[in-house]
């Protein structure tokens, strides 16, 4: 059986490379001092492309260090998970203790840098791991002790505080998740456990400067592709019934976690599958507040894997998401179900009610802003299209306040990835900067990481790679620390 996501750029490369001479075309604007991060699926054993999903595959991270106009380097590690590090040849270290999540998946899904730290970051209550500057693995990364169970691949730095807020999910969770805030020190100083209706895939939330926002949407956890992945074939049957009976219901122990979990592997299916059952609805806390103070409104039923932004307006919070019409139903090996939308939602805390609205028709996925303006009102967005769930040629500009969307094309042969804004100065007006992504070209089977003017979307800069870098998810600017 083929598999989309095994093959042509989704395929793993088999080298990490060390590339201090880097060819660049183009000029590499002189104020970028620091590091392009971008992770992604790689598998380093071999996998099943019956059962194998995309979310699934080893992590490798890729990183380019630019300073005075010049590419330093280029980069790519595998996230040393104790397979991984085995699979290399190198000496395992012992498994992580339970308390940082359970080790599965090697972090795969999101890269940044905070506190000091780079941080290789997963969801679902698998371990995340600490980086080196070079990339190199540290080790499982907990917050020094102060956050249990695994943490998320998408929290949002709060502009005005530097904290990192975040909503993790977990089926050892039981029918709660978790919203955290990570202190600009490195340690969790806040969490709330909030209940929603089951075991969700919780991927994204939204932060405003008032409140947090829960997209509790109708994507489970499923017993059936669970027990593939961890139990021999002739004690799945009993181990579903135990699952449906437990998870969504009752948070585990750790020691029973510990024990669930002991069997589970990366490079395979995802335990998570569309329950039209489940209700579809957004949740809304002040930030300031508890579980008591969550509101629900219904939505209708789709999915959001990433919201663009949202923001305080008035008594209404904006939210503006990609929309999916679905995720996990047919499409068992990655997210291709149905053409994505940017819609506007609208809840309106006065009356208790949402409204949804069409923003742009473009297929599209991986959407961002001006990071300086999360959870602030914004006009600029920047995604990049797709076609049937994979990868375009073009990158989109959405300017919110005229209602209009620019198109970029990148070339017949050139596939994008997520692109990250990058301000020309602190303190410089929204949209006066570059966006950075890597690029791949089929025609050559390499990689660039192309810079683009964020008001043109000119291209400025190409910086060339020895080899390809597989579609993965999602990157960010390191900036050097002043």
């Amino acid at each position: 059986m083929s598999n989309d996501y095994l093959e042509g750029n989704y395929a793993p490369v088999r080298q990490e490379h060390t590339i201090t001479e880097l060819a660049v075309t183009g000029t590499i604007p002189a104020h970028l001092d620091g590091r392009y991060l971008r992770i992604g699926p790689n598998p380093i054993a071999e996998v099943d492309p019956e059962t194998y999903h995309w979310f699934t595959g080893d992590g490798m991270v890729h990183g380019v260090r630019l300073r005075d106009g010049r590419a330093q380097w280029y980069r790519n590690r595998w996230v040393r998970t104790p397979a991984v590090a085995h699979a290399l040849g190198e000496v395992a270290r012992r498994r992580a203790p339970i308390r940082t999540g359970f080790e599965m998946t090697g972090a795969n899904t999101n890269v940044l840098s905070h506190a000091g730290r780079t941080l290789a970051l997963v969801e679902g209550g698998i371990t995340n791991y600490e980086l080196t500057e070079d990339l190199d693995t540290v080790g499982p990364c907990d917050f020094g002790g102060t956050l249990r169970g695994g943490y998320t691949a998408h929290p949002h730095r709060d502009p005005n505080t530097g904290e990192l807020h975040a909503v993790s999910y977990s089926f050892g969770r039981g029918n709660r998740v978790q919203y955290s805030v990570i202190g600009v020190d490195g340690r969790a100083r806040h969490t709330v456990d909030v209940t929603v209706t089951g075991s969700p895939m919780m991927h994204d939330f939204s932060l405003t400067e008032k409140h947090v926002v829960f997209y509790d949407l109708p994507v489970t956890f499923d017993p059936r592709q669970a027990a593939a992945i961890s139990v021999p074939p002739g004690m799945r049957a009993l181990s579903r019934l135990v699952l449906a009976a437990l998870v969504g219901r009752v948070r585990w122990p750790e020691p029973f976690m510990a024990i669930a979990t002991k069997g589970m592997r990366g490079n395979g299916n995802l335990p998570y599958r569309w329950n039209p059952r489940y209700p579809a609805r957004v949740g809304v806390m002040p930030r300031a507040g508890g579980a008591g103070d969550v509101r629900w409104f219904d939505v209708e039923p789709c999915y959001v894997f990433h919201p663009l932004n949202a923001y305080d307006e008035g008594n209404a919070i904006v939210l503006d998401v990609v929309r999916h019409p679905k995720a996990c139903d047919r499409g068992l090996h990655g997210p291709n179900e149905g053409p994505t939308t940017l819609d506007r939602w609208l809840v309106d805390l006065a009356d208790g009610k949402l409204r949804e609205t069409r923003l742009d028709d473009h297929p599209q996925e991986y959407p961002r802003i001006d990071d300086r303006l999360i959870g602030r009102p914004h006009r600029y967005g920047y995604a990049v299209q797709t076609f049937g769930g994979h990868a375009g040629d073009s990158v989109l500009k959405h300017d919110l306040r005229r209602g209009q969307t620019s198109t970029r094309r990148l070339g017949a042969h050139h596939r994008v990835g997520e692109f990250t804004f990058v301000p020309h100065a602190p303190q410089g007006p929204e949209d006066d900067g570059v966006l950075m992504g890597f690029v791949y070209d089929e025609s050559t089977d390499r990689s660039d990481l192309t810079i683009l003017d964020a008001a043109s979307l000119e291209t400025i800069a190409a910086i060339h790679l020895p080899d390809r870098v597989p579609y993965g998810f999602h990157g960010n600017w390191a900036p050097t620390a002043s």
